[in-house]
């Protein structure tokens, strides 16, 4: 993808009127920040060889901030972004800052890699150990993904998948899910394991009759940048039928920039493109499409106050 240093980002959309949530986002990924390779390692601040321009994490707070997108949920989804997250959102909480709360997970890309050389059973086991931090409020993102493993990857990415469910359900924890080309063998695992209270379809690509689907089981449906490309009307279809209640946005940042800056690195301040496309789609004023995300958010997540 493109450059991720300062100067290539957008600029800043016009502040909402209301705050609003960014409920998944890689700032591990936008700032060059990783997590130790081991457990109890001290954490590198960018990874090695990374683009030194990368920038800090203060320009995702105060250009979210900027945006009114008050409050987001930072994702790590292999094991060093896992203990990355976990450091970070305990140390804004520390140092007075509310805006950021956590989720840690096994990508369903990386399980195959661990099942592999044996190590999916203790990474498993280190998410859920992670998953106790008082910051942390999801288990995600996990699920299937078909497009990018290989057939004989299935196996490992639904051991995988039902494990973090039993992860967010011991722990009282939201499930984000992560779901392309899959949809059919998520609702059944989710059926079969039975799904925890909160359950969240991160970055929705499902169209309206999977969107319904969806809501007859409660899931909250989130909605990222993509939702603004022209090739993305099966998209719109869904998000206009997803039931008020259910209605979350995110970027996903730095990918799924949205329109007219597709192609560009993304962060948290963006969502404000997307609840913009929300409430065009939607057809309902843009102050009640945020007031409701933001409310749903609360009611996925917990409250991000100290």
């Amino acid at each position: 993808m493109a450059s991720r240093a300062a100067g290539d980002y957008p600029e800043v959309p016009e502040p909402l009127p209301v705050p609003g949530v960014d409920t998944h986002t890689h700032l591990d990924i936008c700032t060059g920040a990783r997590g130790p390779i081991k457990s109890g390692e001290p954490a590198p601040e960018v990874e090695p060889g990374a683009d030194e321009e990368f920038p800090p994490l203060a320009f995702f707070h105060d250009t979210a901030q900027q945006a009114g997108v008050t409050r987001i949920v930072q994702i790590g989804c292999d094991m060093r972004s896992a203990r990355w997250t976990a450091e970070v959102v305990a140390a804004e909480a520390a140092a007075g800052r509310d805006w950021m709360l956590g989720g840690v997970a096994i990508h369903p890309n990386e399980a195959p890699r661990l099942a592999a050389v044996g190590l999916l059973e203790e990474s498993l086991t280190e998410i859920e150990q992670l998953a106790a931090g008082e910051r942390i409020r999801v288990v995600g993102e996990t699920g299937l993904d078909y497009f990018r493993t290989e057939d004989d990857g299935i196996a490992a990415q639904q051991e995988s998948f039902r494990a973090h469910i039993e992860i967010a359900k011991r722990q009282g924890l939201a499930l984000q899910i992560h779901d392309r080309n899959a949809h059919a063998d998520v609702l059944r695992i989710l059926d079969e394991e039975g799904a925890p209270d909160v359950t969240v379809f991160h970055c929705f690509s499902g169209d309206a009759e999977f969107a319904r689907a969806c809501a007859e089981r409660g899931f909250f449906m989130s909605f990222a940048g993509n939702i603004t490309f022209k090739n993305a009307a099966d998209l719109r279809h869904a998000a206009a039928v997803v039931p008020p209640r259910l209605l979350l946005s995110e970027t996903d940042a730095p990918f799924l920039t949205p329109h007219p800056h597709r192609g560009r690195p993304g962060g948290p301040y963006l969502t404000a493109v997307t609840l913009r496309k929300l409430a065009e789609v939607r057809e309902e004023p843009l102050a009640e499409v945020c007031e409701q995300v933001s409310a749903n958010a609360e009611q996925a997540f917990g409250t991000w106050e100290l």
